[in-house]
């Protein structure tokens, strides 16, 4: 926490009313946050200290807690962020437990290995430690879930961390915050700072820290890159996404259909990996737009605690007219509006609702096929032929996720060998897991966080040669 004593009003988007107020940090906070977490680094304290099965059980112990209080951390998620209920415990608060459970299980394998050399008289072998001070840098989407995804891997490396959570979205870190400290985590190992922009750009320049992981929109990651050149600290990005789904004309179609809905309204399309571009194949494009339009009509919208909500509202009132804007420019364009993109009335006028948008009559040059939205807005783009379709949906800064429907095996492994995404889901929406890897090419980022390969971003490698001759 904060010694500041100025305030940010956190907001519930699905009434617009404040739930609560948390503190503005500053520099100093910042500064402060960093000497505790060096000092806890340092050799002979009680974390640096703590055996790997000793630390083992220290994350177990933070998943049983979550769990223990998923009732709470979930209404905590819904009414800061908006998501549905129904989301926020089987998602957001699931995987949160999920991964520092699954992380826990690495703290005792974190090992080195033995090289042989042709040098001669000497033998050598490797260790992994820990990184060192870690900023982690958390976005409004799945404030809960993005935490433990990169909190659960730091602490199981043995680093310790200053947690920035989103502005908006700050209720369930700090939660978790006493949450950890509770499971047995020293003082000074995780810091949690609330706070505007101003916070993490000083967690990136830090000379104290050495190492940002960073979630959020491209434009803020490469200024993340240019402040960490200052003590050339450690970077890793998972940036936005622009990601294709291609629909042969072999797919079955209602399953398509419901899947790139699921895949693409998720959390009202507040997600980095939604399925944006949809490209269908021309015998099937027309069918294809007017069902998704029809189902994603249907679709119920409501505050994320009613549990009958399908949709809950955007992240704020700020966003929505971001979303509008990209809606607007988008028909200004020439692309056709089969249904969505308005706000709702009612007892939902108040909140940052709307309605979700389908577009068919889209080309690849209107911003609505080039710039990610993060919101409710899908366009349906016609294809004809496999080798088209796989330079379209390339044709992105981002490379992030891609989905692929068709009933042909070959085809799916050909399509997904030449998609250039990091991701890449087959007849299926879009699920994470703590144990596969997630990231990015080209634009959407650096690294891969979750399964082993997120140890590789918090842990250095040291080399000992010894002389034996």
């Amino acid at each position: 926490m904060a010694a500041t004593t100025d305030l940010l009003d956190t907001i519930d988007p699905a009434t617009g009313k404040v739930i609560t107020q948390v503190p503005d940090a500053t520099s100093s906070d910042v500064d402060e946050a960093v000497d505790r977490a060096r000092d806890a680094f340092r050799p002979g304290s009680a974390w640096r200290s703590m055996l790997p099965a000793q630390r083992a059980r220290v994350l177990w112990a933070i998943a049983d807690a979550i769990e223990a209080h998923a009732d709470e951390l979930a209404e905590l998620e819904t009414r800061d962020q908006g998501q549905p209920i129904g989301i926020a415990h089987q998602v957001s608060v699931a995987a949160a437990a999920e991964h520092f459970r699954y992380y826990a299980g690495w703290v005792t394998k974190l090992a080195g290995e033995t090289n042989p050399l042709s040098f001669p008289g000497t033998f050598n072998y490797t260790v992994r430690e820990p990184v060192g001070v870690c900023g982690l840098i958390i976005p409004w989407n799945f404030p809960l879930m993005i935490t433990a995804w990169k909190l659960a891997p730091a602490l199981a490396c043995g680093n310790t961390c200053i947690v920035k959570p989103a502005e908006q979205t700050p209720l369930t870190a700090l939660r978790l915050g006493e949450l950890l400290e509770a499971a047995g985590v020293p003082d000074g190992v995780v810091s949690i700072l609330t706070g505007g922009p101003a916070v993490g750009a000083a967690i990136a320049e830090h000379p104290g820290i050495d190492k940002v992981s960073f979630t959020g929109s491209t434009e803020v990651g490469r200024s993340i890159v240019r402040a960490a050149s200052g003590n050339f600290k450690r970077v890793s990005l998972e940036l936005g996404g622009k990601n294709p789904a291609i629909v042969f004309d072999d797919a079955p179609l209602d399953q398509a259909v419901g899947g790139v809905l699921q895949g693409g309204l998720l959390n009202s399309g507040q997600v980095c990996a939604a399925y944006s571009r949809v490209y269908v194949h021309a015998s099937l494009a027309d069918a294809f737009a007017e069902r998704a339009a029809a189902a994603a009509g249907a679709m119920r919208l409501g505050p994320g605690l009613d549990p009958a909500t399908e949709l809950g509202p955007l992240v704020s009132i700020e966003h929505r007219a971001s979303v509008e804007e990209h809606i607007r420019t988008a028909v200004a364009e020439g692309a056709q509006l089969l249904g969505g993109g308005e706000r709702p009335d009612g007892e939902l006028a108040d909140g940052a609702f709307l309605t979700p948008a389908i577009f068919a009559g889209v080309s690849d040059d209107m911003r609505l096929a080039r710039e990610e939205i993060f919101g409710p807005v899908i366009a349906v783009l016609p294809f004809d032929d496999d080798d088209e379709v796989v330079a379209r949906a390339n044709d992105t800064d981002y490379g992030l996720g891609a989905s692929i429907w068709t009933r042909d095996v070959g085809r799916a492994h050909r399509m997904a060998s030449a998609v250039r995404a990091g991701n890449v889901w087959v007849n299926m929406p879009n699920p994470l897991d703590a144990a596969a890897p997630w990231g990015g090419v080209k634009a959407s980022g650096w690294g891969r966080e979750m399964g082993k390969d997120a140890l590789d971003l918090y842990t250095e490698v040291k080399s000992v040669w010894m002389a034996v001759g």
